[in-house]
Formats: structure tokens, sequence, C-alpha cells
């Protein structure tokens, strides 16, 4: 009997666009020593790595690296090397010189450093090396790259020539593009969505909850995303601020602290959310018994089927108890976010007011100034038409012109005027008068009819 060997499964890998789209070939190209070329062949180890971080991007969203559930943050060792292996093409040879590269363009950041960091990453400031690229001239540092004191990416940098076989590139790196791509689905899912002031308040596991599936429709964020999340969004993008296991998204209007306010109406919406649980779960727990006790009865088991309904009965008095309080509690979170509206809107009256204040107490709005300067305009206006009158007049003078000239010159064209109308009207009276005559005129007699003989 023969044996057919079992099929080779497929690397998930080979679905992603880069893998699909690129030739066997090509790909060969880019799991070879690459690193060769950033020298020798700028243009091409550029577009090598590109391709490579759109292939890493892509491993890190799609969920298939399966590290710590991780959508955003690429876990980069030995695992890695294995996962992007391919039957036929073997592992990359520079993937280090890769991860390298994109470290060093901010592609790719360290997550201890990325969480540590105090500036915003879209900070630029001033690196060691570009520093001394300046003050050491390029002969003496070709001499230090050689004696190993500096390497392609600075001082304290390694060189961009890292293999597999080293492990200064091990670790985890957290993906810039994915990180904003989240931040601003968080943010416009959050716009969408507020509304009073409990609308804006998390905890980090209800935040988790809430945004879980801004990494993917089946993605749900793990611990390390939703640190370093939150920590883009209130150091980078001034969106949230974050006090222990309190976190609060920021609006234009809202204050930029956690205050005793903010925890107590967190506490209400935390207490409010747990009865929704609690009442899901009794409904859950009774729509089980209805149905064992219908087995039951099915099976001739009448007494289970009694104990079930009792037990049912119970639940619905629980359930009943539950509703009450929670409607309570929703109607006091409801009293409470409108109490603090109220406070934020009586903050934003006191602060219009005194700004109104000041603008009023400007020395140009001042009763005595404004007629001060009222008169003035007045004046002014009466100054330039004066100036006005005495311009034209002058200019009259000038040509030899005078107002009396003007007059006599206006009536006498007036009378013209009245003539020609006047003549006017008499030729098409004569006209009209003539008109009627001319049918009379013209008019032949009648003859009578003359018999034929």
């Amino acid at each position: 009997m023969s044996t057919s060997k079992p099929p080779v499964p497929i690397s998930p890998l080979l679905a992603l666009p880069p893998y699909a789209t690129t030739s066997p070939s090509r790909l060969q190209a880019l799991y070879s020593d690459i690193s060769r070329q950033k020298h020798s062949n700028p243009a091409s180890y550029q577009s090598n790595v590109e391709w490579w971080r759109k292939s890493l991007q892509l491993i890190v969203s799609s969920g298939i690296q399966q590290e710590n559930g991780s959508r955003i943050v690429l876990h980069a060792r030995r695992s890695l090397l294995d996962l992007v292996k391919i039957d036929g093409v073997g592992k990359p040879l520079s993937l280090g010189a890769v991860i390298t590269e994109l470290r060093a363009n901010k592609t790719f950041i360290p997550q201890s450093e990325f969480l540590s960091a105090r500036d915003s990453i879209y900070y630029p400031g001033w690196l060691p090396g570009r520093i001394a690229t300046f003050v050491v001239g390029k002969p003496l540092w070709w001499t230090l790259e050689q004696l190993g004191v500096v390497g392609d990416e600075g001082i304290l940098g390694g060189s961009s020539s890292l293999n597999n076989k080293d492990s200064g590139w091990w670790g985890d790196y957290v993906v810039v593009s994915l990180v904003e791509n989240a931040a601003n689905e968080v943010l416009e899912r959050q716009e969408r969505k507020v509304g009073g002031a409990a609308d804006r308040l998390y905890t980090l596991d209800g935040f988790k909850k809430e945004f879980g599936s801004v990494c993917g429709p089946e993605a749900i964020l793990s611990e390390g995303d939703t640190k370093v999340l939150l920590r883009y969004l209130e150091r980078d993008r001034n969106a949230v601020v974050v006090y222990g296991e309190v976190c609060k998204t920021l609006t234009g209007s809202g204050s930029a602290e956690i205050n005793a306010v903010d925890r107590g109406v967190l506490e209400l919406k935390n207490a409010v959310d747990n009865l929704h649980a609690q009442v899901e779960g009794i409904q859950h727990k009774m729509d089980e018994c209805t149905k064992k006790a219908s087995d039951s009865l099915h099976k001739k088991q009448k007494g289970a089927a009694l104990s079930y309904l009792r037990t049912r009965k119970q639940l619905e008095d629980l359930l009943s108890k539950r509703l009450g309080s929670l409607g309570t509690l929703e109607s006091t979170l409801i009293t409470v976010e409108a109490a603090a509206g109220d406070v934020e809107i009586m903050k934003s009256y006191e602060s219009s007011t005194s700004t109104l204040r000041a603008i009023l107490a400007h020395p140009s709005l001042q009763r005595e100034h404004i007629d001060a300067t009222m008169e003035a305009l007045a004046e002014a206006n009466t100054d330039a038409r004066e100036v006005d009158d005495a311009v034209r007049m002058a200019g009259d003078v000038a040509i030899g012109v005078s107002d009396v000239d003007h007059e006599e010159e206006l009536e006498e064209e007036l009378k013209r005027l009245i003539e020609e109308e006047e003549k006017d009207e008499d030729v098409r009276g004569k006209l009209e008068r003539l008109d009627k005559q001319i049918p009379t005129v013209l008019a032949v007699p009648e003859r009578s009819p003359v018999a034929m003989t």
C-alpha cells in the first residue's frame, strides 16, 4: 500500500500582499545580504528596506506573529526569523540590518525607549552622531569606523551590517505607523461617542474593552498595546491624560487633569456597567432554567422541572431588585453628569465675562474717549467737505466757469427740449388727422348692378 506524503502547510506569510505580489527571484534577492548595497547601490538598498518595512508592518497588524497578541509592537527575535522563513528561499540574511535601519529613521522605536521618552517622538532633537560628523572630519570618521569606535548610525549605534548570528537587534519595537492609525481610530470613535462626562472617563480595562478593535475587527488590544497607545495619545497627541488606572480623553472645554469629580463619575459609571453585566447574567441564567425545566418535563422528571422553575422565580425577584438599583444609579449618573456639565458651562461663562470686561476696560472704549473720537470724526468730515468744495470751486474758476453760468445754460437747454417736444406733438397731431381723412378720400362709390340684355 502506497503512502502519500502529507501536504506541506502553506505559510500565512505568503498570503500577505508584499509576498503574494513578489516573484520568487525577487524574494531570493530580498532574502540575501542586502546590507552591502547601502553604499554601493543606495537606491536599491532603500527600495529593499521599504519592502521589508511594509512586510514587517503587515506581519504585526495581521496578528500572525502570535506573540502576546500584539498588533502594534514587533517582537524581533529568533521566533521572527522562523516566522519569515520560506521553503526554498530560507531565512533573510539581513533582517537585523533592516530593523537597525528602520530604528535609525524612527520608523521602529524600541518599546522601552518609546514608553520612557519624555519628549514627543516627532521632536527631532540632536543626535550625537550628527554633531560628530560636523566636528570630526570625514577621514577621521572613516578611521574611527574601521577601529569600531563608531558605526553607520553614530557613536553609540551599531553597524548596519548586522547579520542573523548577532542578537544586538533583538527586542520589541513599536511600529509608529500602526500606533498612528490606531490613535486616529480612537479619536474618531471618541468624537462620535462623547456626550456626558462619563463618556470621557475610562479605567485601563475599560479603555481596552471600548477600543479593543481599533487595530482590526478581530483584534483585541493587549496590555502592552494599551500602554503604548495611551502613551502616544498622551504625550504625542495631547488627547488624553492618564493617572494611575484612570484615563480621561480631553475635549476643547474639559479640564486637563483628573480630579475628584472625575473619579466619582467614573465610579458611578463602573457601577452602572457592573449592574448591566449582572442583569445580563441573571437573564441568561433564567433562560437556562427555563430550558432545563422544559427538558425535564420532556423526560417526565417533574421534580427537577419544579426545582428549575423555583430557581427561575428567585432569579426573577433578584432581577427585579437589580433593575431597580440600575434605574436609580443611571438616574444618579445622569444628574451628576448634568451637574458636571453645568460646572463647565459656568466656567465658560466666567471666562467669557472676564474676557468681555477686559475688553470693555480698554481705554479706547471709555465713554469720554468715544465722545471725543466721534466729535473729532465729525469735525474731520466737515473739514473734508469744505476742502472738497474749495477744490471744486477752484477748479471751476480755473477753467472760467461759474455756478451762474451753469444755471443759465441748464435753463436754456431745458427750454430747447420743451420746444422740441411741443413741435413733435404738433407733427404727431397733424399726422393722426391726415390718417383719418385718407380712407374717406379714397372711398369708391358703390355702383348698382346693370341688367343683362
